[in-house]
């Protein structure tokens, strides 16, 4: 999941008001303090970290609860409103005003400018958008074949010459070929720090451009040194919005997400994985939502909008209402799904209630499981598939060996596979899909009734 460890802290913090008998003024100031301490340790600049407890402590201890709120649930709002607000508050989306609309990317060196530029190109690509990305690093020997690969793999257009000298000159080259393009993504190069060099040189750059969209690519686990990079990258291109990469996992991302704070510009994008589909806009109600533990089905939908079939989806609905048995490529088929849409720990934290719920160990022995699975299923025939029925000891002999796997793994498979298959049976009646349409609250709500808190 999207900072772990930040996320972990943030819930226990929230978890003890939870529990408590009575949340009065002693309890909203130990709060403050837990959420201080967990913005701290995650690289949040000290000064901020305070800021943003002085005003939990002091809208906690002062503010009368809406009506309809108790006070536990109003402290709560608080901190996803506070917590909110320093991260940006609105989501701002890129507008496609002209065209092309150019988005030049800054950033030093390892900052993930340049998978970054192909990500973004995939990424404006399945929006319908006609997509171009434009090497400009003259500095790396690797930057012009790196961006070459990725165009190549996201199918889209790619320019840039390797034996040009100046990034400038490489734009004025290629500048008439760009109007016939909607997005145009601008990699630039990097340098350990920001240099003279550097500053000259994207000062230039950034002039012969003359972009519609400045964005700082920053890693996730570059610290408190995030607020001088900003500030200097701010203070010669004029940043428009922040990319924050490798905001996956261990990283503690505190200091690349106060970057907005320190220039003004909004996190735009994340990146939450090394896969090329692994961007997602940056919504600072739905991170909050997140990282406390309160789900995000927003991001969720949209990431199995991408992954799932559709036609494959309307058939297995259909077949699950009518309390049909499923077939092993119908289980195959989601699981392929499932692994586009990311890590179970990430798809298990954007549903509301379950982020934390399952142990991350057993989120990733079901993930090593699946693998397993998927090796078994792709060593049966089509028929065996459809109807593994017909499975016996030499056809599970065969499978097993075929796999890599043993026949105790494929056995525990197609004892799984029968588990689920009468659930889904049991499912399929009118009684028992209202039942369920209950406990996933109704219409379009959540269990119990409950509310995401700013939403």
């Amino acid at each position: 999941m999207v900072l772990d460890s930040l996320s972990d802290r943030l819930k226990e913090s929230l978890k003890k008001i939870t529990n408590i008998g009575l949340v009065d003024k002693k309890a909203v100031i130990e709060l403050s303090s837990d959420i201080k301490k967990a913005l701290i340790a995650a690289d949040v600049n000290i000064t901020l970290a305070k800021e943003i407890a002085q005003k939990i402590r002091d809208r906690g201890t002062n503010e009368t609860p809406p009506k309809g709120l108790t006070t536990r649930e109003h402290v709560v709002n608080i901190v996803f409103e506070e917590l909110t607000n320093f991260l940006g508050k609105e989501f701002k989306e890129i507008e496609f005003k002209k065209k092309p609309t150019k988005i030049m990317l800054v950033g030093l060196f390892g900052s993930g400018k340049t998978t970054t530029a192909g990500k973004l190109g995939r990424y404006y690509k399945k929006q319908g958008k006609k997509v171009a990305v434009v090497q400009t690093d003259t500095w790396r020997p690797a930057a012009y074949a790196q961006l070459q690969q990725l165009a190549r793999a996201m199918k889209v257009d790619f320019y840039g010459n390797s034996s040009a000298k100046k990034p400038e000159d490489i734009i004025k080259e290629f500048e008439k070929e760009f109007k016939k393009y909607d997005v145009v993504i601008i990699d630039t190069a990097g340098r350990d720090s920001l240099n003279k060099e550097l500053t000259d040189e994207i000062k230039v750059l950034n002039k012969a451009v003359n972009p519609d969209e400045a964005l700082l690519v920053l890693s996730g686990d570059i610290g408190q040194g995030a607020q001088s990079q900003a500030e200097s990258f701010h203070k010669n291109v004029g940043v428009t919005g922040v990319v924050i990469t490798k905001l996956d996992g261990t990283a503690k991302g505190g200091g690349a997400l106060t970057a907005c704070a320190t220039t003004g510009a909004k996190v735009m994008f994340i990146g939450v994985g090394e896969k090329m589909d692994a961007i997602e806009e940056f919504k600072p109600k739905n991170f909050v939502s997140r990282i406390l533990g309160m789900g995000d089905l927003e991001t969720l939908l949209k990431k199995a909008e991408g992954a799932i079939d559709k036609d494959k989806a309307e058939k297995l609905a259909k077949k699950v209402t009518k309390g049909q048995g499923l077939s092993l490529q119908d289980l195959y088929d989601q699981m392929e799904a499932m692994q586009k849409m990311g890590p179970l720990s990430q798809i298990m934290g954007m549903i509301p209630g379950m982020g934390g719920a399952v142990p991350k160990d057993a989120l990733k022995g079901q993930e090593s499981k699946m693998k397993t699975w998927k090796f078994i299923m792709q060593s049966m025939t089509p028929t065996e598939k459809e109807n593994p029925d017909v499975m016996n000891a030499s056809r599970i002999n065969r499978i097993a060996n075929g796999s890599g796997t043993d026949e105790k793994e494929v056995r525990g498979l197609l004892k799984q596979y029968k588990q689920m298959q009468k659930m889904m049976k049991s499912m399929g009646s009118p009684q028992k899909m209202k039942q369920l349409a209950k406990m996933m609250g109704g219409k379009g709500g959540l269990p119990g009734g409950m509310k995401l808190p700013g939403m």
